[in-house]
Order: C-alpha cells, then sequence, then structure tokens
C-alpha cells in the first residue's frame, strides 16, 4: 500500500479535484462562543517509502481580520524532499460586499515524482495503449527527483439571491460540530430562494519537472477557469442533506511556458440524504457524487508509422483524470488521463457520538467536535470519445473505509482504499465532495 500524505491535510486547498467555488461563510463555535476567530498549529510528521521521514509543522487562522477570512502556512523537509506553502483565502475586496480575493501555492522538491503519461516529444507506437488510457498498463510510467511548483488566484461573486440575498457570507452556528442554526439550503431547489449560488474566475500555474540520467523533462501550465457553483446544503462544511452543482469551463491559450494550447469542460452534482439520529450517531448521511469532463480540443496526430501523439490535450494532471484523493482512490494520482471521462462515487458517512478526546484536557487545542467513519464505493472510466459506449464499458471501481473528524470548524479525513492495482492511504481535508 501506497501512503501518500497531500500537504491540504495543512490547510492548503488542492488544486486538483474540488470545485473552485465555494461558499463563503462564517462559522461560530458554542465551544469557543465569545471568540470571533479560530487558530490551530501543529506539528507533523510522516514516512514514505519514497519521500522517507519527514517533519514539519501547520498552522491556520480564520476570522481575523474578516469574520470569512482564512490564512494558513505549512513547511516541511526531509532526506531529500522540501515544501513550503501557504496562502489567504476569501479576502473581501474593500469597497465590496460579494466579491472575495484567494491567492495560495507551494514550492517544493519531490523523489520519485510519477506521471503516467507519454511525452509532448515522443510518439507511441502503434498498438501500444497510450500511458494513462483506461487500458494502460499500471507500470506505463515516467519517475524521477524533480520540482512541483503551483500557485493560483481566484475572484469569486456571491451572487445576491437564495440564502445570499442580503449579504454574500452564510453564517453557521454550531454545537458539537452540529448545525445549530439556520440551514442555508436543503429543502427545495430553488436558486433564487434556497442554497448559495457562487461565480468564480480562477488563474492557476504549475511548473513541474523530472530530472532523469541525461535529459530533464518538464512542463508547464498557465490557464484560466470559468465557473459556477449552486450550493444548496443544509451546512457546506458537513452536508446532511440537499445538493451541490458546479460547471465550469478551463482554458490554456500556451501562454509563457505553456507548450499547449487546450480546453475542457466539467460537471459535477453531489446529492445528500439524512436519515437522521441513531443510538450511536449523531447523524446517518448517503451521499453521492457524479462528474464528466471533455477536452473538445484532445487530438491525436500520428506519424508515418501509426505512432500518435496527443496535440490539444491538458497535461495528465488536468482536465478528464481520474485516480487520487479526490475521485478513485483506490489508484495512484492522475493514473488515468483522456479526452473525456465519467465518475460516479456513494460514502455512508456515520457521525459518531461518541468523542474520546474531548474531555483530554492537554488535546483541547485540537478543537475536535467529532469522528465520522465512512464507507464508500467509487466507478469511473476515461476515453478517447464521448460516447455511452466508451464511456460505460470497462469501467475501473474501487472502494474502501475513512476516519474523519471535524477539528476547529475544518474537516479532516484519512481514506483507505484497494482496486485491482493495489490500495493507497490519503490524508487530506475536507470531504472529497
Amino acid at each position: 500500500m501506497r501512503i501518500v500524505i497531500l500537504m491540504t491535510i495543512f490547510w492548503l486547498p488542492s488544486v486538483w479535484g474540488a470545485p473552485s467555488a465555494s461558499v463563503k461563510h462564517s462559522l461560530n463555535r458554542a465551544e469557543t462562543a465569545g471568540k470571533a476567530a479560530e487558530t490551530l498549529v501543529l506539528p507533523y510528521a510522516f514516512s514514505t517509502e519514497s519521500m522517507g521521514l519527514n517533519i514539519g509543522i501547520g498552522g491556520m487562522a480564520s476570522g481575523y481580520y474578516q469574520e470569512q477570512m482564512t490564512a494558513g502556512l505549512t513547511a516541511y523537509g526531509g532526506e531529500v524532499s522540501r515544501a513550503v506553502g501557504g496562502g489567504i483565502w476569501n479576502y473581501r475586496l474593500p469597497g465590496t460586499d460579494r466579491l472575495y480575493f484567494s491567492i495560495y501555492g507551494m514550492s517544493g522538491y519531490y523523489p520519485d515524482q510519477r506521471a503516467y503519461s507519454a511525452t509532448r516529444q515522443d510518439y507511441v507506437p502503434a498498438g501500444q495503449p497510450m500511458p494513462g488510457g483506461n487500458d494502460s498498463s499500471v507500470d506505463d510510467f515516467i519517475q524521477a527527483d524533480g520540482v512541483s511548483n503551483w500557485w493560483s488566484m481566484k475572484l469569486e461573486f456571491s451572487l445576491p439571491i437564495g440564502a445570499t440575498r442580503e449579504q454574500g457570507v452564510v453564517h453557521y452556528e454550531t454545537r458539537n460540530g452540529l448545525l445549530t442554526s439556520e440551514p442555508s439550503g436543503g429543502d427545495q431547489w430553488n436558486p433564487l430562494a434556497s442554497g448559495s449560488s457562487v461565480l468564480v474566475l480562477k488563474q492557476f500555474n504549475r511548473y513541474q519537472s523530472f530530472e532523469q540520467q541525461g535529459r530533464t523533462l518538464d512542463g508547464a501550465v498557465h490557464a484560466v477557469e470559468f465557473g459556477l457553483l449552486y450550493d444548496n446544503t443544509d451546512f457546506s462544511v458537513n452536508p446532511s442533506k440537499g445538493s451541490r452543482q458546479y460547471i465550469a469551463v478551463t482554458h490554456d491559450a500556451g501562454w509563457l511556458e505553456s507548450d499547449q494550447k487546450w480546453t475542457v469542460v466539467e460537471f459535477e452534482a453531489s446529492k445528500y440524504f439524512s436519515f437522521g439520529e441513531s443510538g450511536y450517531a449523531h447523524q446517518r448521511i448517503l451521499a453521492l457524487n457524479f462528474w464528466t469532463a471533455y477536452s473538445p480540443t484532445w487530438q491525436l496526430n500520428y506519424n508515418e508509422d501509426g505512432g500518435r501523439i496527443v496535440d490539444g490535450g491538458a497535461p495528465y494532471n488536468e482536465g478528464a483524470t481520474l485516480g487520487g484523493f479526490y475521485r478513485m482512490r483506490g489508484y495512484d494520482q492522475n493514473r488515468f488521463h483522456d479526452k473525456a471521462s465519467i465518475y460516479g462515487a456513494a460514502e455512508y458517512r456515520y457521525t459518531l457520538k461518541y468523542n474520546p478526546i474531548r474531555n483530554i484536557e492537554w488535546l483541547r487545542f485540537v478543537k475536535l467536535d467529532w469522528f465520522q467513519l465512512v464507507g464508500f464505493v467509487e466507478a469511473g472510466r476515461v476515453a478517447p470519445q464521448y460516447t455511452v459506449n466508451a464511456l460505460l464499458s470497462d469501467v475501473k471501481t474501487d472502494a474502501g473505509i475513512s476516519l474523519r473528524a471535524m477539528t476547529a470548524g475544518i474537516v479532516v479525513r484519512s481514506d483507505v482504499a484497494y482496486s485491482d492495482e493495489g490500495g493507497n492511504l490519503w490524508l487530506m481535508v475536507d470531504h472529497p465532495f
């Protein structure tokens, strides 16, 4: 089993997977009543086969300057690996009531980075599956030490409808991590009357290198994403009922170091059903998710020997990609990618009444409100065409279990997932959907 600890667990939102837009909210915990802000600082250590032992520290602060704003910083290092990252999220711009700015990123050097992809220069021989394709070999990847740097900035506009009709921020109040204030949605699907709608314009950048013997492979992304989120859940941090939809278009015009022009369209929908309380659980929730992506610019070019090379396609870690800590967790990060993709998941979330550390004085700084047990199944497929026959045949599947917790108003999770290619342990922030 590969153990993968992504630095999003230390309050750095990921550049992969989750919708770029989010509900602007403040959260007041009854346990810290009277305090306008929450802070948390944690040292950490982890060890993996490729990275060895690493030691670091992460911290976050929310609600200090503005009630909905969060700042975070993390750094870690090992014998070879090193990384530092941070950001500011949901800063309301001066003179506005609904316009929010975020900027965040990470710079690091990592051993044995892995890319299930062909190079941009080399043709894949005729008759051989494209690396990263649905029929590709698990051993067909590029691996080497190298740099992985990324940073993003975005503007979000909270529309004056539904739960944000009067102001751009939704105010939540909790006790023991459970919502006690009025839900922001969930009873009716009507963007004009319920839920929160958010427009997002995001510009993101990534540079990655693979330092092989005799040559260095590298690539860059400078893309723009425009999307619309409608979150009609009762509690966007930990939904128990309602639904969520997101649609977006992402485009890289081949700016600066980018060597490809590409476009991707994606759509995601989630639905949540509450089965209420039981003797041992505060909540019993069935969560369902569907996601699909398509790249109209992706095409294959052929040489005289029938070899193929991708032109106009997003890199292996963007676009119609599956595998990793958000989608298809039983497979390696960005294991599959192609012109089109489809994905579905179901999770049963069981929020325990039992909290073994609630009354342990020296652990109160963690501000842990609850533990949650989760079982999940996933199915997905990438394909060279967006057709029913291509996307619904030879579908990949996996299953797993998860232990999650709400700490200082943030959901953290530890997911273990198994597929026909092995297993993974992911440590992350936030639900996958």
